[in-house]
Order: C-alpha cells, then sequence, then structure tokens
C-alpha cells in the first residue's frame, strides 16, 4: 500500500507518518520507484502501536521510542520487556518529606513487600517502589496516614492480576506477540485500571448514598 493508505487505514497523517520513520519508530518501506515507497501489514500494526501507547497510554514520544528500540532489539526476552515497559508507564514525582520521613516510608513499603512475598531487595530496583515510597511519604506529610491501610489491598490485587496478565502473555503463539502484548498489557493495562476504578469509585458512591438516603 502506499503512504496515503497507510495514512487512511491507521488515522495517522503522512507527515506524522514520515517523522515516525525519520525518528526510527516506523521502519522505512520498500521503495518501488525513485518517489514510491510501498508499505504492508507491518507499518500499520506498528503505527496502531505507537498511537495506543500515546493516545492511550499516555506516554511522550520520548518514551515510547526508547520502548520501540528494545521491541526491535533481536534477542530480548519478555521479562526484560516488562522492565522498559514499567519504567516507560513510571513517571518521576517531585520528592516530598524530610529524609528522615522518606526513610520510614522505605520501611514501610519494604515491609508490604514482605507481607506480600515479594523480596524487597529485587522489588526496590523496580521503578514502581520509589513511586510508591512518595506515595506513603505524600499520605503522611498531608495528614492521610490513615489511607495507607488501603496498600494491602492495592498489593493482594496486584499480585493477583500480574499472575493472570502474565498467563495470558504465556499463551501467546510467538515472542514477538508475547513482547508485544507485555508492552500493550502494561502502557494499556494502567490506563484500563485507572478508568475501571473510576467507574467502581462512581458506582460505589452511588449505592452508598442511596442507602444512606433509604435509612
Amino acid at each position: 500500500m502506499r503512504i496515503g493508505e497507510l495514512a487512511q487505514r491507521t488515522g495517522v497523517s503522512v507527515p506524522t507518518i514520515k517523522y515516525y520513520t525519520r525518528e526510527g519508530m516506523l521502519p522505512a518501506g520498500e521503495r518501488t520507484s525513485p518517489n514510491q515507497v510501498r508499505y504492508d501489514e507491518s507499518h500499520v500494526r506498528r503505527l496502531k502501536l505507537i498511537r495506543a501507547m500515546l493516545e492511550v497510554g499516555g506516554l511522550s514520544i520520548a518514551a515510547v521510542r526508547e520502548v520501540l528500540v528494545e521491541v526491535d532489539t533481536p534477542g530480548g526476552t519478555v521479562h526484560d520487556m516488562l522492565g522498559v515497559a514499567q519504567l516507560a508507564v513510571s513517571r518521576a514525582s517531585a520528592e516530598r518529606g524530610t529524609a528522615e520521613e522518606r526513610m520510614l516510608a522505605e520501611r514501610e513499603v519494604a515491609e508490604l513487600a514482605r507481607r506480600h512475598g515479594w523480596n524487597p531487595a529485587k522489588a526496590e530496583k523496580n521503578p514502581g517502589w520509589s513511586m510508591l515510597v512518595q506515595i506513603v511519604t505524600t499520605y503522611r506529610d498531608l495528614g492521610q496516614g490513615e489511607m495507607l491501610v488501603l496498600l494491602d489491598r492495592y498489593a493482594a490485587a496486584a499480585s493477583e492480576l500480574a499472575a493472570a496478565e502474565l498467563a495470558v502473555v504465556g499463551e501467546m503463539g510467538s515472542t514477538d506477540g508475547k513482547i508485544e502484548g507485555v508492552v500493550l498489557g502494561t502502557v494499556l493495562g494502567d490506563a484500563a485500571m485507572a478508568a475501571l476504578r473510576r467507574i467502581a469509585q462512581e458506582d460505589t458512591s452511588q449505592r452508598v448514598a442511596a442507602r444512606a438516603e433509604s435509612a
């Protein structure tokens, strides 16, 4: 297909397709003449992946580029790709609290990890670790330490969800499919959980309000 058809099928403009190609995010098409390039279904799939990470996952161009470099690296494993995708979706936040308060939060997160059978020495290398430490510090800094009781519920749900996600990825046929599944599961999975949580919160809040009115 020509670039115009590729743009029509993917909803990505021709100038943007050319930009992604220049940036190495999209493989070049097959040149069939001095001014004609042919594209195939692999280009359609790549452009849809890029759009998903940018528009739904909320990643930056730089983060998407880093993920795609790893996706295209020969010999990559699903576990390696998981780490890359997690790093891409982990947004840095400004530090809150004193050094002593952050140290206390570190200990709380380590105890949480132990309670759920996670190895703190390995977990602290995950980009999610520093995010969680900041969350704990921020709750306490804002006088909302009571909310931290929810972390065990979050951790239990996260363990169950992680097992389910990796089981689905494990059943995919090709290594390329598994790697792409890990990327989408991490990037879009975060967005899906946020969306579902908001829907559930509103629904639960309405039910609680209705019960209170009828009491």
